[in-house]
């Protein structure tokens, strides 16, 4: 009983935490001072560290999606990487999370009403902070790592432009139709960082799109994925503690569609105004790099989940009130610690 007691206080705080992050306010909580929070809670675990890439070293790294999105704030991007158990040998689950602690949509800049509700763009950097802490205050044994992708998009003569073409740290160049499809930019520095360290399986997190709110509504978030079997297991794991995660497809239309671009090698804005989702879904896997980024290896197994819908504003759920939900700590808590 004092075992099962402490599994659920420990899951727990990590929700709160997630929620807690999501609702603290935006001039409160930018990317240094998610930064700093994360910093001053490992010191609590002999098991966790957390590294920080500050702006100037993820300029010079290359990391051009992280840079691009963030460059046009006073509060300069980051990354922040968690890493539980790092003494452990064998491949382990990685999560990535984007993080964009306000969204203003940049020079792209999105209309007034409701914007004050995109403080909570940082969901999926919240999601991944509050997995860690459940993870940690249960004494999860295993070897975990989480990568958080941290910036503020904000409309200046320093912010990046609709025709830029930015190099991202995988190499491949992006040209930019919208800066308010900032999201995935950062995420392709995310995901591809996330290959150095040789992950099981990549799960990334983001508020990502309101065509997937258009699609799911409040009630679940879309879920797609290179493996089938995979998708299945997060399905199931979202199932078994009531966060339902809803199968969506990757189709190569899509992926086609986010490749024509005449001066780069992918664009970060579909087309036209069809598959929103879908076609983020499709930039993001292009990104998600092969085994020890051989070129013609396997690609590391990947999951996309976007919360833009259950992350904030599902006021039908009993559990939780207005403001941010803490979707999926609890999903992903029973996937890690049930193998």
């Amino acid at each position: 009983l004092a075992s099962l007691t402490k599994i659920h206080a420990g899951v727990a705080s990590g929700v709160h935490l997630s929620r807690d992050l999501g609702n603290c306010p935006p001039n409160d909580m930018y990317p240094e001072a998610f930064a700093d929070q994360a910093w001053e809670w490992a010191k609590d675990y002999d098991n966790v560290e957390v590294t920080i890439i500050n702006y100037d070293q993820a300029v010079k790294a290359g990391m051009g999606g992280l840079v691009a999105v963030g460059m046009g704030s006073a509060r300069k991007p980051c990354m922040v990487i968690f890493e539980m158990n790092r003494e452990k040998t064998g491949r382990c689950p990685m999560l990535v999370g984007k993080g964009i602690t306000f969204d203003t949509g940049g020079i792209s800049l999105k209309p007034g009403a409701n914007m004050d509700e995109m403080k909570y763009d940082m969901g999926g950097s919240a999601t991944v902070f509050g997995t860690m802490q459940a993870l940690a205050s249960t004494g999860h044994k295993g070897k975990v790592v989480a990568i958080t992708c941290m910036a503020e998009n904000m409309p200046s003569s320093n912010a990046q432009r609709p025709g830029d073409v930015i190099t991202t740290l995988s190499g491949k160049t992006i040209e930019i139709l919208n800066t308010d499809a900032e999201g995935r930019l950062v995420l392709s520095d995310g995901l591809w960082k996330a290959g150095e360290f040789d992950p099981e399986y990549i799960i990334d997190f983001a508020t990502l799109t309101g065509a997937c709110v258009v699609a799911l509504g409040h009630e679940a978030t879309g879920l797609w994925s290179n493996d089938d079997d995979f998708r299945t297991r997060i399905h199931e794991a979202g199932n078994a503690v009531d966060e339902l995660a809803w199968p969506m497809p990757l189709l190569p239309a899509f992926e086609k569609e986010m490749t024509n671009s005449k001066i780069a090698d992918t664009r970060n804005l579909g087309a036209g105004r069809y598959g929103g989702a879908n076609t983020a879904a499709a930039f993001l896997k292009q990104f998600v790099p092969n085994r020890n980024y051989e070129k013609d290896g396997e690609q590391i197994t990947w999951a996309h989940m976007d919360i833009a819908g259950t992350y904030w504003g599902a006021k039908t759920n009993s559990m939780v009130g207005n403001g941010a939900t803490g979707i999926h700590v609890r999903t992903m808590y029973h996937l890690i610690t049930n193998g």
